[in-house]
């Protein structure tokens, strides 16, 4: 029961070989650089925690084709390898980032599936034809084997319209289907499902507000389980502010600069996306960096966390009127997890709708699931890491399967 997780991006594959039976990991690595002069195929192994092991190979890699049959090779090698031979993988799980309003869960992959990856590219133009890359190569190479695809927008699908619907003409989303799609939704699933058991509870019966902290941010609103509201829209630009992004603004944001910074749309949109959010609000986005330079009397930085934590503590005041009764607040990804600041400063003032953080457990750092909140809060607080690689893996047992967890 070993599987493969891939991610495939423009120029690179990230990739993971899960054992199912124990789902532990047995290799995770890094394409890069693919189509490029010089490129890289990192691995390392897990055959056991004292014998773990990395392979880098550096070597010109032409397409996403020579980087996956590199990842083979690398696997089934005789000295260090996980697997003999093709066979031994049972099946292969692909993140998709886009599946519009056609998929509402992880599918088995098809000629019609693609078809439709295909018709949601102008929703993810960057991102679903590398997915498509990734998906064709496997298949290529890893011929007969079952091969599921597990979209980023799928958790969010179960939001009603009266959330998802943008106050436009409404022929623009009967017609282009111009909505709030959010995503992370890997990531939302795993964690509400860890919380559950935490808690003590089926997922079905817990309302949860779930706080995706990274360079990319979001936040979902979790009802009896399923989503019911999400700060990403159509895009991943919509809601908190991110590392490079700016999240909210004001639409008319656009036809100012065009008229008075006589920018195109082009370049107000490479602004909001790469060059705004922390960076923009002080030139950095790394959130270590911004404590540094706050430490040191850097104003910007300073200002920078402030408007980042409002914004969250923004939203989990809203989304807690949405779901009236919050059983958890779940912070996870990288900042969600490592930072207590960001994570207090989020909370700051809701001890009046029953969120009370304990101040030492939110300090102490585990690296496992835990909860920061004091005894007596009635909203509890959890730190859950998210694992979206084991959250793919048990989608396609899931899809295998044939039963819907």
């Amino acid at each position: 029961m070993k599987y493969l997780v891939i991610n495939s991006g423009s120029s690179s594959i990230k990739y993971q070989v899960i054992d199912m039976t124990t789902e532990s990991v047995l290799a995770t690595g890094l394409v890069e650089r693919i189509g490029e002069a010089s490129g890289r195929v990192q691995t390392t192994f897990y055959p056991g925690t004292a014998r773990e092991r990395e392979s880098v190979v550096e070597q010109a890699i032409a397409d996403h084709g020579s980087g996956m049959r590199s990842v083979l090779a690398l696997l089934t090698d005789q000295e260090q390898g996980i697997i003999t031979q093709p066979s031994e993988i049972a099946a292969i799980g692909h993140r998709v980032v886009h599946g519009g309003e056609d998929f509402q869960a992880s599918t088995l992959i098809t000629p019609v599936v693609i078809q439709a990856i295909e018709r949601n590219i102008p929703l993810a133009p960057l991102h679903n034809p590398a997915n498509l890359d990734g998906i064709r190569v496997a298949m290529e190479i890893f011929t007969g084997l079952p091969q599921v695809a597990v979209f980023d927008t799928a958790f969010h699908q179960t939001m009603p319209p009266r959330a998802f619907l943008y106050a436009l003409p409404y022929a623009l989303y009967e017609q282009d289907r111009v909505r709030r799609y959010g995503f992370h939704g890997t990531s939302h699933r795993f964690v509400a499902g860890e919380c559950a058991r935490l808690l003590g509870k089926p997922l079905s019966q817990c309302n949860l507000i779930t706080v995706h902290l990274g360079n990319g941010c979001s936040m979902t609103a979790i009802e009896n389980g399923v989503s019911v509201d999400t700060s990403l829209g159509m895009t991943p630009l919509e809601g908190l502010v991110m590392g490079t992004r700016s999240g909210d603004v004001d639409p008319a944001l656009h036809l100012f600069l065009q008229q008075h910074k006589g920018m195109d749309l082009a370049a107000i949109d490479a602004m909001l996306n790469k060059e705004s959010g922390l960076k923009g609000l002080c030139g950095l986005n790394d959130m270590r960096d911004i404590h540094k330079a706050a430490a040191g009397g850097d104003e910007r930085a300073a200002l920078a966390l402030a408007v980042q934590t409002y914004r969250n503590r923004k939203y989990i005041g809203a989304f807690m009127a949405v779901l009236g009764r919050v059983d958890a607040i779940v912070f996870t990804a990288g900042i969600g997890e490592n930072d207590p600041v960001v994570r207090a400063e989020s909370l700051e003032g809701l001890e009046a709708f029953g969120v009370r953080l304990d101040p030492d457990r939110n300090r102490r750092h585990t690296g496992e699931a835990r909860c920061i909140s004091q005894e007596d809060s009635r909203v509890r607080v959890f730190v859950i890491p998210t694992n979206e690689e084991l959250a793919i893996a048990r989608e396609v047992a899931v899809v295998i399967g044939g039963k819907r967890r």
